[in-house]
């Protein structure tokens, strides 16, 4: 998704979003998985590892509730539970 749509979906937020859930950083890790960004390229953007992506989307999947399975795509269901907010 382009990021100029994202940030305009970010700024119509109202109370009690599900975003209050998530940290700053993994709000930061949500919207780049909104664009489009894989995890190498969300590490690379954000100047971390990997490793610190993989458990912030991790983080981001369990606040969510969204627990693994072989039947769903949680990065998916992720980025439509916050861009529907």
């Amino acid at each position: 998704m382009d990021p100029e749509a994202v940030a305009q979906l970010l700024g119509g937020r109202g109370d009690n979003s599900i975003l209050d859930e998530l940290t700053p950083r993994e709000r930061e890790v949500i919207g780049l998985m909104a664009e489009g960004r894989s995890n190498h390229a969300i590490a690379a953007r954000m100047v971390v590892t990997e490793g610190a992506v993989e458990k912030h989307v991790s983080n981001i999947f369990s606040k969510l509730g969204l627990p693994p399975s072989d039947a769903d795509h949680r990065r998916v269901l992720a980025v439509i539970a916050f861009l529907n907010g």
